[in-house]
C-alpha cells in the first residue's frame, strides 16, 4: 500500500514541474459559455433584430401556415415592424384580415416585444 501511495506521490510531482504548477480542480471552472454574452453583445451594437429576422425565416411557414407562406415571405424586420413580400393583391387584402392572427403567432414564436406591427408590400 506504502508502494502505491509513494508511486502516485511522485506520478503527481513530476506532473506538477512538468505542468509548472498545479492541476485545476475542474478545467471548465471560470469558464463561460459564448451565449451568456452574445445576445448583450448584439444588442449593445443594434445587431440583434437580424439575428431575429433570421429565426423569423426559418420558422415562417410554422408561423403562417402554408398557403401564406407559398404567396408571402419576409422581407425584413426593423424597429419591430415587419414587412411582408406579397405576390398578389388579393392576398394581400387576405393578410390585412388576418393581421391580428398573425400577429399573435409571431408573438407566440418569436417572443413578445420582437414583432410589433405588420406591413405588406408587392413584390
Amino acid at each position: 500500500m506504502a508502494r502505491v501511495d509513494r508511486l502516485a506521490w511522485i506520478r503527481k510531482a513530476i506532473l506538477m514541474e512538468w505542468r509548472g504548477g498545479e492541476e485545476p480542480s475542474h478545467p471548465d471552472k471560470g469558464l463561460h459559455r459564448p451565449g451568456e454574452f452574445l445576445d448583450g453583445i448584439l444588442r449593445a451594437a443594434g445587431a440583434s433584430e437580424g439575428v431575429d429576422e433570421e429565426k423569423l425565416r426559418e420558422l415562417w411557414r410554422e408561423i403562417a401556415g402554408d398557403l401564406v407562406a407559398r404567396h408571402t415571405s419576409p422581407d425584413s424586420l426593423r424597429a419591430g415592424c415587419l414587412t411582408l413580400k406579397v405576390l398578389q393583391p388579393a392576398m394581400r387584402f387576405q393578410l390585412e384580415q388576418m393581421k391580428p392572427r398573425l400577429l399573435a403567432n409571431l408573438r407566440d414564436a418569436l417572443g413578445q416585444g420582437v414583432v410589433k406591427s405588420i406591413r405588406f408590400s408587392l413584390g
